[in-house]
């Protein structure tokens, strides 16, 4: 029996696919040992002179933030184990889905690589990439709901995570790069800069919980970098309360408005499936 010259190209771009995500991830995983230092490298905090270290700027989350990359990578390694069951290869989630992945680690260990040599406005670039791809890859999973729970931690649990670390880090990331470059905020005090993008981060976060249907992973590590600078902002240098309190506040709005809604959303499920059952 022959089988169709299409079929055989889509099996074959499917391979592709799953083949590209695992290198990906390899390339990933070694960025991030190259980050923190296993591989000769200097670690983040220390490297391109401290720019990104916790306490650089007014937006700097505290050091313990940074544990949420271990949760994040551990849930790529998940998710590159998933895409290669049976039952994903030709799933149309993951053909959507899968490309975008890949890019997305491998901008993640290029923006390691570029604060390694100190290139910081490089990082910056490649850091807003990032953020772009991962925004990209949100439309993609919110348009199909997953078919399942481990779908939805596998998949949707570890890109909401990573986006919504991402969405923190970005800030940081410009932050120190305008730092670094001697910026000097046309003479407003720094606190202005540091609520004024802390509001943008509220609005945004809110916007996507709403956007989401109040996906808690996004939400809860969105939140979770800005606690982080509540804490920074409170204990280490610099010190600045009006940052704290409004970082505080952005975290409490955002994890508020993506529990509100998701709390509407599955009431409105729950009700559309109560009446199919009568």
């Amino acid at each position: 029996m022959n089988i169709p010259e299409s079929t055989d190209s889509t099996a074959r771009n499917d391979l592709a696919r799953q083949v590209f995500v695992t290198l990906s991830l390899v390339v990933c995983v070694v960025g991030s040992m190259i980050g923190v230092g296993v591989f000769g490298g200097t670690p983040i905090a220390q490297a391109a002179g401290g720019a990104l270290s916790a306490d650089s700027t007014l937006l700097a989350p505290a050091t313990p933030a940074f544990s949420i990359w271990s949760v994040i990578y551990t849930g790529l390694v998940a998710y590159t184990a998933w895409q290669w069951l049976p039952s994903q290869k030709s799933n149309p989630r993951e053909r959507s889905l899968g490309w975008v992945v890949a890019c997305s680690m491998l901008l993640n260990a290029a923006w390691i690589l570029s604060v390694q040599a100190g290139w910081l406005p490089v990082s910056v670039l490649v850091i807003v990439a990032l953020l772009v791809v991962l925004v990209v890859a949100f439309r993609r999973y919110i348009s199909r709901r997953p078919a399942s729970v481990p779908e939805a931690v596998v998949v949707d649990g570890t890109l909401g995570l990573y986006l919504g670390w991402a969405s923190v880090a970005v800030c940081a990331n410009i932050a120190a790069a305008l730092k670094a470059a001697g910026f000097s905020g046309f003479g407003w005090r720094p606190e202005v800069w540091s609520i004024a993008v802390l509001v943008v981060v509220a609005a945004v976060g809110i916007a996507v919980a709403i956007k989401g249907e109040g996906r808690l992973a996004l939400a809860a590590a969105i939140a979770w970098g800005l606690a982080w600078i509540t804490v920074g902002r409170s204990a280490d240098s610099p010190e600045s309360a009006p940052t704290a309190i409004a970082a505080a506040a952005a975290a409490a709005a955002v994890l508020g408005a993506a529990i509100v809604v998701r709390t509407r959303s599955m009431t409105a499920l729950a009700r559309v499936r109560s009446g199919q059952e009568r």
